[in-house]
Parts: C-alpha cells; structure tokens; sequence
C-alpha cells in the first residue's frame, strides 16, 4: 500500500471538498481572467467559492463562527486559502514556499475542537510569516536569498512557537524584499533571488511595500487570513499601508526577535497584518511578551488580559484629542492624499474628537528630511554620528554573525561569506550593481558593504549616533503627545494619539528610531498609481493598547459612515496585471 504525502492528501481534500463547485474550473475566468472582458476592477480575480461560506474578506470571527457551527472546518479554511494562493500565485507570488504539514496541522485541530477543545480566536486559522523567520519544520528560512538554501534552523522563532500554540495554521513562508532591505540602497522592493517579485494586487507596476511585501499582499488579495512581518524601519507600516490593510508595528522589545534574521538590534521587532484591526490585534494578542532569548522583550510591562480587552467602538472617540504634527510630516504628503486624509480626521472629528493641528515633533527641522525617507540622513548633512545608517550597519555585522552561528547545513558563517556568495552568483544574486548585476539590484550589495566595512566596531560615532537617534526621536514624539508638559509648539495636555500620514515614510521612520509603536488604517486610494495609503496613529513606548483602542474605534466609525465617504479599504482591482516589468516603480 502506498502511502500519500501530506501535500497529495491536501490535494485530494481539495478536490473532494471543491467538488461540483468547481467543475468548470478550466472555463472559469478567475482562473484565466480576460483583461479584455474584465477591465481593472475587483472582479478580475473573482474568488473562488468555499463550499457555502463566503471567505472573501472574511474575518476571523467570522471563520471561528463557521467553524463553530460546524459550516467549515479548519482543514477546509486552509484548501481555500491554497486554491486561492495558487489562483494569483502567478500574478503576485506572495507565497516563497508552502507548508507540508499545513493539512495535518490543521485536521489534528478540527480533531481538537471535535473533543471539545478550541484554543482561542486563532485556532484553525491559516497564516503565513515573512521568510526571514524561522520554522522548524519541513520549510526553508532563507531571507529570499539562495545563500541560506538548505540551512537548519535551530528552533522555531518564539513568535512561531507562540502562534503554534495559539492553535494558527502556519501555511506557509511570505515572499519579502531579500534581507529584509538590508543588501542594497537602491533595488525593487518586494524582490528576492530566491522568491522573485512580489506584486501588489493594487498595480502590478509600482512599489508593493516592503520589505515585508508579500505579507501585507497575501492578506490585502485574500491569500491568507494573517500575516507576520518584521520592521526595522517601516517595512511592517509601509507594505501594509500600500496594499489597505491593518498594520501593528509594535514597541521594540514587546515581541522577541528570537529566531529572526537580524538587521539592527534597537530598531528590529516583529509586527502583525490583518484585513481588521481585530484581526491583525488577535495575531499581535498571541505573540507578545517576553522571552529569555532576547533580553529586550525583558523591560516590557505586564498587560493583565491581554490587548483585546483594549477594543473600543466610536463612541470612544466623543471626547478624545489627536495630535497633527503638519510641519513634520504631513506638509510632505502629496495634495490629493492632503485632501483625502484631511475629509478622514473630518470624520473623526463628526464623532466628537479634538483635532490639534501643529503637536510638531520636536526638532523636527533635524529629524525629518524633507526630500524622502533617507536612513542615512544624519551623514549626509555632514554627522555620521547622527545617522541611523551608522547603527544599523554596525549591528548588522554583528547579529548576523550571530545568527549564523546557530545554523547547520550551512556554509555561510560571516556577512564576508553571504558578500563573497553573491559575487560568486552574480547571475541570480547581483552582487555587482548593475549592468554587470541584476536591475533588481541596481546597486549591487551596497548595504552590505557598507557594513562589511564597518567591522562590527561600535566606535564613539556608533555610540553618539544611536544616542541622538534615541534620544532626540524619544523627546520629539513624547513632546508632540504632550507627555513631556508644555511648551513651544506642544500641547497643553496630553494626547490620545498622533495622526500621520504613512505613506510619507518619514513618519515610520521617526517612530523606528525611537523605537516606539505605529498602527495603521487603510484611508482611501490614490487616483493616479491606484494604490492605497493609510492613516497612522503613533504613540509612546509600550502603548499598543492605546493604539488598539483608538485604531478600533476609528475603524468602527470607518465601517459606520466612512464607506459612503470613499474612506477605509477598497478591494484590489488588478491595475497592469499582464505587465511584469522588474524591477517596480518606485511610486
């Protein structure tokens, strides 16, 4: 008798679940859309059916509804999502691998809720992380990049393990911009040598986000339910933005970075994706707290309960004050995102919240470049030791040392060893800017020779450097919030929040040099690129739970009266979906 892998069993439950409704699947436009007959519109790639549940946009406790009423099970959920991740597989490749065991994962599940045993919100529920955190399992953690094929991980990453026991389905690894942006200065976003381009079902042309690219895709297309991502400076809050999704990017240290290709050491965390605010908070709910591998988690205070209890509806908003720091950021976003988001905080306002214009960051005028996001702003007006650039490329060289050690089956044990791989590969990794390289890396693998040549040496310009980042970054959001008592341009009480505007990625930026969390809403659609921005709300060192609350509360409202307004999130519509041209605009 020959036994059936877990991926030909999956196959066949997906056959045998799908039957009858998929009987003209070789005929079925979603499978083979018609740019002729279907234009650019959300219907191009129609979703297929779930048996009689309607899974497109669906919630998680939508699905745990189902799957309580006995309509859907977990293994179910998950041939769904499969069929629908290799529907667009093609299009916009936001899967680098898929899980094996994902449909025996999922059946002992529905095993467990038969015998009366549900986990939590998360049990049952499909799921995929960035491929820079590491699974130990039957799938690869590479970083994108073909240096670290067939590597072994030592263990899960905590955040995997904490999901896992959360009851998630780990469906599989999320394609990403390759080392987490860290190799190269001037590249595509969302392309890795391992994975390919990432492309955002908004428009196939343009920047998708990253570096977390295929996580905020995935769940912007309906690929998935969830997703992981990790920022070191905006790659959780800009992907999730551009593709009108929930980001949380939370606090550095509020969840471990164990088990994670490193980039910087003080800016590096771990943050969730979600169609709702509740959907990505349950994700963040299951993966918060500390961890004896990584002593920053330490530091963070307790959440007694948890985040969820944090959820609030509009009516939380009567009364609430929300800063606008205009000269720092919002004078930089383009008039038509102005307009748009300035008729958002109108609607904010309709519900009762103060709107305080000019709670500016202090300093701002040094913080903030004014041309676009520079991490290596601080050099280039003359101070390498007020550079972010100078922190990140030391403590690159060290922690991926580090993570390295821990790895078998590998040969790569120094960031010498990953620079000389790509020289050696040039064809598929380009090592050399290009032409001699890729035009995905036009400039090679600057990055990582800028830290190459940095030695790992924490010098008295790394030291200045990450203090006045820290520092300055600290005291400019904690004035504009008015922790810090009044003063010039600060207001006279404390704030509930600041509102900015996402995709001017200098406001992530700020908050990835303080450290301190984001949260961001999907606000309206571009008309020009057709791809979405957001709202964001920023806060202080560990004040997720405000996020969450003020984030629902606004999301509430959106779902109330935004919609009718053009405000919140709007279904992809697949603009230039028949172009593949790499690397994307950066637009």
């Amino acid at each position: 008798m020959q036994l059936l892998t877990p991926a030909a069993v999956l196959l066949i439950t997906s056959a045998a679940h799908l039957a009858g409704a998929q009987e003209q699947y070789f005929d079925d436009p979603a499978y083979f859309p018609d740019v002729n007959a279907y234009g650019n519109n959300a219907t191009l790639f129609a979703f297929p059916p779930c048996g009689s549940f309607t899974l497109e946009e669906a919630t998680i406790d939508q699905m745990q509804d189902a799957m309580r009423d006995g309509s859907l099970s977990a293994v179910q959920l998950l041939t769904c999502y499969v069929q629908r991740a290799y529907q667009t597989r093609d299009y916009l490749n936001t899967i680098i691998e898929f899980n094996p065991d994902a449909h025996n994962i999922a059946a002992a599940l529905d095993a467990e809720r038969a015998a009366g045993t549900v986990r939590g919100p998360l049990h049952g529920i499909p799921f995929v992380v960035k491929d820079n955190i590491a699974s130990k399992d039957k799938m690869q953690t590479t970083a994108g990049s073909w240096a670290l094929l067939g590597s072994i991980v030592p263990r899960d990453a905590f955040v995997v393990t904490k999901l896992r026991d959360a009851g998630a389905v780990l469906m599989g690894k999320a394609t990403l911009s390759e080392w987490a942006d860290m190799r190269s200065n001037n590249y595509s976003e969302g392309y890795s040598p391992r994975g390919g381009q990432c492309r955002s079902a908004y428009n196939f042309t343009v920047n998708p986000g990253g570096s977390s690219s295929g996580s905020g895709v995935g769940v912007a297309a309906n690929v998935f339910a969830f997703a992981l991502g990790t920022e070191t400076d905006g790659s959780v809050i800009n992907p999730a933005e551009r593709n009108a999704v929930v980001g949380i990017k939370p606090t550095v240290g509020r969840t471990s970075r164990d088990g994670v290709v490193p980039e910087c050491t003080h800016q590096d965390t771990v943050g969730t994706f979600g169609r709702t605010v509740r959907d990505a908070a349950y994700a963040f709910d299951a993966i918060w707290g500390a961890d004896q591998r990584d002593n920053y988690t330490f530091p963070q205070p307790d959440q007694p309960g948890g985040f969820m209890p944090a959820f609030s509806n509009r009516s939380a908003l009567q009364g609430a004050t929300f800063g606008i720091p205009w000269d720092s950021f919002w004078v930089l976003a383009d008039a038509e995102q102005q307009a748009k988001l300035l008729d958002f905080l109108a609607l904010i306002e309709s519900a009762g919240a103060t709107i305080l214009n000019h709670t500016e960051i202090t300093d701002y005028q040094t913080l903030v470049s004014a041309t676009g996001w520079d991490w290596d702003y601080g050099t280039h007006r003359g101070y390498p030791n007020e550079s972010e650039y100078t922190v990140v490329t030391v403590d690159f060289y060290n922690n991926i040392a580090t993570y390295l050690s821990e790895l078998e089956n590998t040969s790569m044990r120094s960031l010498q060893d990953l620079v000389d791989f790509n020289y050696a590969n040039d064809g598929t990794e380009g090592g050399n800017p290009y032409p001699l390289g890729i035009p995905a890396f036009y400039s090679g693998q600057d990055g990582f020779l800028a830290s190459l040549a940095t030695n790992g040496t924490e010098s008295s310009t790394y030291w200045e450097a990450l203090g006045f980042c820290q520092s300055k970054t600290r005291t400019g959001i904690n004035d504009a919030l008015g922790l810090n008592g009044p003063g010039p341009q600060r207001p006279d009480k404390r704030i509930d929040g600041l509102l900015v505007p996402p995709d001017v990625a200098q406001a992530a930026q700020i908050a990835a040099q303080a450290g301190y969390p984001m949260l961001t809403l999907p606000a309206a659609v571009h008309s020009e690129s057709g791809m979405p921005f957001g709202l964001a709300l920023m806060q202080t060192e560990w004040a997720e739970a405000e996020l969450i609350k003020w984030g629902s509360a606004i999301e509430d409202l959106v779902f109330a009266e935004g919609r009718a307004k053009a405000i919140g999130r709007t279904l992809p519509e697949w603009r230039g979906y028949l172009e593949r041209n790499l690397p994307v605009i950066n637009a």
